[in-house]
């Protein structure tokens, strides 16, 4: 019995810590770049887009297609810098956690 009080205080602890981190999830930002740094994306550690930044070199009729790859690449860049930011709160939120191998939290 002793052992589901302190199973359940933990989980409760997580829970508090879970929910502080969505919270911090939505404030932080990452950047993503494509281009040499000409196309910019801005994106919330949960994958919000927040702001896309376009030097002016690339507002051109004839480069609309490069500027739309350009474009998805740095967003894909963001989110790819946004789940590693996850995965680290997330180590932090769970360490002393006996999880399962291979168990991922957010459910």
């Amino acid at each position: 019995m002793r052992d589901m009080l302190g199973l359940m205080k933990q989980a409760q602890v997580m829970q508090e810590k879970m929910q502080a981190m969505q919270a911090e999830m939505d404030r932080l930002e990452v950047e993503g770049c494509a281009g040499g740094g000409m196309v910019r994306v801005t994106l919330t550690a949960k994958g919000q887009l927040k702001s896309i930044g376009i030097d002016d070199q690339l507002l051109k009729a004839d480069e609309k297609e490069i500027l739309e790859d350009l474009i998805v690449t740095a967003h894909d860049d963001a989110r790819k810098k946004a789940e590693r930011l996850m995965e680290e709160k997330m180590k932090d939120v769970t360490a002393g956690l006996a999880l399962p191998p291979g168990m991922k939290l957010p459910f």
